[in-house]
């Protein structure tokens, strides 16, 4: 039977990896990606809205995303917070969509990027080390206090550090992937 910390430590480290794949995606590798305007807010009658909730974004090209306002005449709004969002896009309209031609990456950006996918893939490391410390003091005072037997907390703390072990090499799988996914534009 599965200790319940490690079942907790199990669920928190997926989530930290669903985390660092979120992150990832909204990394801009040179082609269009709609992840690219997640964190898009724009200011919808005065409440911050994420640009998703008021249009329907596409990439229908490999260099275009296409966001097609419900309310047309949010499409400057658009444009405002597509711009102060600094994501080195330049958005323009029609009047009827936002066109966002999405620049081909120079090498010494593309180099820029996969530095801060490393630097991302390290914090998320981290975030995992720092799961399975609070989970180790946990059956560390589980055993101080006499109960969990001292196999059994060996047994624990040895699936802990595989699980560990396995979400961090995810990690690097996640990381190594995206950087030559960049580097190969």
């Amino acid at each position: 039977m599965e200790h319940p910390l490690l079942r907790d430590a199990k669920t928190h480290m997926a989530r930290t990896l669903e985390v660092f794949r979120a992150e990832l995606g909204k990394v801009h590798t040179g082609r269009a990606n709609p992840a690219l305007l997640e964190n898009v807010m724009v200011d919808y009658y005065g409440t911050p809205t994420p640009l998703k909730h008021l249009a329907n974004v596409v990439a229908p090209d490999p260099d275009l995303i296409m966001v097609r306002p419900f309310d047309r005449t949010q499409i400057p709004a658009m444009e405002k917070a597509i711009l102060a969002a600094d994501l080195g896009l330049n958005p323009q309209n029609d009047g009827q969509v936002v066109r966002i031609k999405v620049p081909r990456l120079s090498e010494e950006r593309r180099n820029e990027l996969v530095k801060l996918v490393h630097k991302r893939a390290e914090e998320a490391k981290v975030a995992l080390r720092n799961i399975r410390r609070d989970v180790r003091e946990k059956l560390d005072q589980e055993k101080k206090d006499g109960r969990l037997a001292e196999d059994d907390y060996f047994r624990a703390r040895d699936a802990l550090d595989e699980l560990t072990a396995d979400h961090v090499k995810k990690v690097d799988e996640l990381a190594e992937k995206k950087g030559q996914e960049m580097r190969t534009l």
